[in-house]
């Protein structure tokens, strides 16, 4: 007969060990990568079921890159990769994607008259305004890891030791 095992013991690798911590789930960039990656789906489905199916390319690359920044930030791959500039990187996403999703979310609205254009115009505005969100709270975070690079440059270190050399005088 068996030992059960304790109740304190972790649970043997498996599926779980892919899914992202409830700490990232719970956070606002979690949150905000998860719908993104949602609605870029949702999104992606409307246009292959719709007469708009020319539009499929851009829900589906965003769907793609917020699923691979969602399971980078939550395996802190941004951590491990400091050559990497992330919030740069997701900023850019973030701006070309509110751009892209409002431009084509008013030519499937306007130009084609199946629900699902309609629907995938609907949840492209919708998604416009999740990635703007993303974006304003990206860039700050992008002027807060700018000013932290600007002060670990040469340049700064350089006007700093200038300084100390002028004290001595």
């Amino acid at each position: 007969m068996e030992d059960p095992e304790p109740a304190g013991a972790a649970a043997p690798p498996g599926l779980s060990s892919l899914l992202p911590p409830w700490e990232f789930l719970r956070s606002r960039k979690g949150q905000l990568l998860l719908a993104e990656s949602v609605l870029s789906f949702i999104i992606f489905i409307c246009y292959i079921a719709s007469l708009a199916a020319s539009f499929m390319m851009a829900p589906l690359l965003e769907f793609l890159l917020a699923l691979f920044l969602f399971f980078a930030y939550a395996s802190k791959l941004n951590e491990k990769f400091k050559g990497a500039h992330w919030p740069l990187a997701d900023f850019l996403r973030c701006v070309t994607a509110a751009i892209i999703y409002f431009a084509i979310s008013i030519a499937a609205v306007s130009k084609y008259s199946d629900g699902a254009s309609k629907a995938a115009g609907v949840f492209g505005f919708a998604a416009t305004i999740v990635f703007a969100i993303d974006f304003y709270i990206t860039f700050n975070d992008l002027v807060t890891f700018l000013k932290q690079g600007s002060s670990d440059s040469p340049e700064g270190r350089k006007t700093e030791d200038e300084d100390s050399d002028s004290d001595s005088d």
